[in-house]
């Protein structure tokens, strides 16, 4: 490990507890955030960083940001935990919100939301819910249902999300895991419509894939990829946890084809990097499988969720953060693609998700960016990712992006 940066008592001290109490299931940089302001942080001793991580895409609106704290704040003045065992004021127009801006003005698409907590819980509650619809609508037989995904993508860490995940690495010392699950390349429609059978409930794809390495697939692919499935009556359902919310400069990342899907997983940015908050929003006629007891979350759709979610969406409204990602990605991509360096194989990547891949690890190139000031992030090995705040300024991004160069043309 390089050294980053000098760490200060208290830094050591919460190092050193992390390393006696912690399992170790990530290996983070040596650098310890103290606080956080937009899109920088702080840590013990003052240094400030260019959070090009933004929590992996969670803090889309920038860090503390001030309505969406305060809206946090103002509910938990009041009540934060009621349990779905009663109703709460918020949690209604919560899900009118989410739901109306999926289906984007258009009421006859007639949207549905079950909130819940993390992405991977998100992503189980669609797994669940493909699978029933699949037994009470299409008449597929009880326990024969089959889901198709992607290789290479990443939809969470629960044994439900897992079993879709073609990483050696995520599923090792794992298993078994569900088998029930077909896989198929991203971004090949012919090999989605040529494994899709009788028994095929459900397509869960990302529309960009984030952790698999920031792979964009070919454009028109998920349009074609939404015709296979309504030919087949297959339901399509779009992880849009890291990519959605404006992210890669639309609203959600299968509008660069026009497509509506039929089920779309959120996280991340919903909860405006205060809270965890998620939701699965879906056609009414697939949602309305679930009957009372048949699915659940002791926390999902709490007061303050509700309040931190319906923040942050018209925080993103309010100050055109799509179109901010949309503007601030395509500065950013051409200037991942002028690095002129061995080392570099390709930049790739929409709106502010974006990825540079190398010829060999990434990680010191992580640790080097650190040390001059800058966080991220490798994936998949060898391909430094990036996904900041959508609130980061041109001229913050510019100078970010010099130590992104730096870092890269120091590679031996």
């Amino acid at each position: 490990m390089a050294e980053i940066a000098p760490i200060g008592a208290e830094t050591q001290r919460a190092l050193a507890l992390e390393q006696r109490y912690l399992a170790h299931n990530y290996q983070p940089l040596d650098v310890a955030i103290a606080a956080g302001q937009g899109a920088m942080v702080t840590d013990e001793l003052g240094k400030e960083y260019f959070d090009l991580v933004g929590a992996y895409s969670a803090v889309s609106q920038g860090h503390t940001h001030p309505r969406i704290y305060q809206a946090m704040l103002d509910q938990a003045n009041n009540v934060g935990v009621t349990g779905r065992y009663v109703h709460n004021l918020l949690l209604g127009p919560y899900a009118a919100k989410l739901c109306q801006l999926v289906e984007r003005g258009d009421p006859e698409i007639a949207m549905k939301m079950l909130p819940m907590n993390s992405g991977s819980e998100a992503v189980d509650t669609a797994i669940k819910m493909s699978l029933r619809w699949a037994y009470d609508k299409k008449g597929i037989p009880d326990g024969e249902g089959r889901i198709i995904a992607a290789k290479g993508n990443f939809h969470g860490r629960t044994m439900g999300a897992l079993s879709l995940s073609t990483t050696p690495e995520y599923r090792k010392g794992f298993e078994p895991l569900a088998d029930n699950i077909d896989w198929v390349d991203f971004g090949d429609e012919d090999a989605l419509e040529s494994v899709i059978t009788d028994k095929t409930a459900a397509f869960f794809v990302e529309p960009i894939q984030g952790e698999g390495g920031v792979i964009v697939p070919p454009a028109g692919y998920l349009k074609k990829a939404a015709e296979i499935c309504r030919k087949h009556n297959v339901l399509l359902v779009a992880d849009e946890v890291q990519t959605g919310l404006g992210r890669t400069g639309k609203w959600l990342a299968s509008w660069h084809d026009d497509v509506q899907p039929d089920v779309v997983i959120l996280g991340k940015a919903l909860g405006g990097g205060v809270y965890p908050v998620s939701a699965v929003v879906g056609k009414a006629e697939v949602m309305d499988v679930f009957e009372p007891g048949s699915h659940g979350s002791t926390w999902g759709g709490n007061p303050i969720a509700c309040a931190v979610a319906m923040e942050s969406l018209d925080v993103i409204e309010d100050e055109g953060l799509a179109a901010q990602a949309a503007k601030l990605g395509n500065i950013a991509l051409e200037r991942l693609k002028a690095i002129r360096s061995p080392h570099v194989k390709e930049a790739r990547g929409k709106g502010l998700l974006l990825g540079v891949e190398l010829d060999q690890p990434a990680r010191p190139v992580c640790e080097r960016l650190a040390q001059l000031g800058a966080l991220s992030v490798p994936t998949h090995d060898n391909v430094v990712r990036f996904a900041p705040p959508l609130i980061i300024s041109e001229e913050q991004l510019h100078r970010a992006l010099d130590l992104v160069e730096q870092a890269i043309l120091e590679m031996n």
